[in-house]
């Protein structure tokens, strides 16, 4: 995707500067809610189906030690997918103009809420892999476009704009192509900063909450 994107925007000098912003919403709207929410349903289903998670729910395993090992093999999937897609982003032309450390913040939080959303959804929804895909599919792509992953919110219509309010993803897009393409510091996203850490707490509530509670009504069977 970055490379075509490349060849897009490559082709056109004007639309250049577009590019620094593609490849930021390329790896935050497509490439992480991919790995991280539907890697983390995926794998929750994939454990419930192969009676792995009925097992772990008779052990002393806490929710948090199941979230935090989640957490952490999806994130260094995240910091792989960085590497090779800026790699990419960078061979094209594209270029990145913010900080780096405000650039990390964001990528964490962002990998923090799409795998407590995705644990959510693991527990409460997932039974099977088949299922993972068919709803990515008819769920995903939507909110990536809605999310502005792919082009500006500015150009939707009014409606789609305030949609787009309420769609994480966009929060997210919003907050790191700022940061990448555009150089803007934490005062200039103060509110999609504040909509992130907000966000990433009630994500990580609800997946913890989730596990807890299934893992109960599992010892009480």
């Amino acid at each position: 995707m970055m490379l075509l994107f490349g060849l897009v925007y490559a082709h056109n000098a004007t639309m250049r500067d577009g590019l620094d912003a593609a490849a930021a919403g390329i790896l935050i709207g497509a490439a992480l809610f991919f790995s991280c929410l539907g890697g983390t349903v995926a794998a929750i289903a994939a454990e419930r189906e192969r009676g792995t998670l009925q097992r772990l729910f008779t052990t002393p395993l806490s929710p948090a030690a199941y979230f935090s090992g989640l957490v952490m093999s999806q994130l260094l999937l995240a910091i792989l997918q960085v590497v090779v897609l800026y790699s990419i982003a960078f061979y094209v032309g594209a270029q990145y103009h913010g900080s780096f450390l405000l650039g990390g913040v964001i990528l964490l939080l962002s990998v923090f809420i799409y795998v407590g959303m995705g644990f959510f959804l693991g527990m409460r929804f997932a039974k099977r892999s088949e299922e993972v895909v068919v709803a990515l599919s008819a769920i995903g792509v939507p909110l990536l476009v809605l999310g502005g992953t792919f082009f500006p919110l500015e150009i939707m219509p009014r409606a789609m704009q305030f949609v787009a309010q309420i769609n994480p993803i966009s929060h997210m897009n919003q907050a790191f192509k700022g940061v990448a393409a555009y150089d803007m510091g934490l005062s200039e996203l103060r509110f999609e900063m504040t909509f992130l850490v907000i966000f990433c707490v009630i994500s990580m509530v609800l997946g913890t909450q989730s596990f807890r509670r299934l893992s109960i009504e599992g010892q009480i069977r």
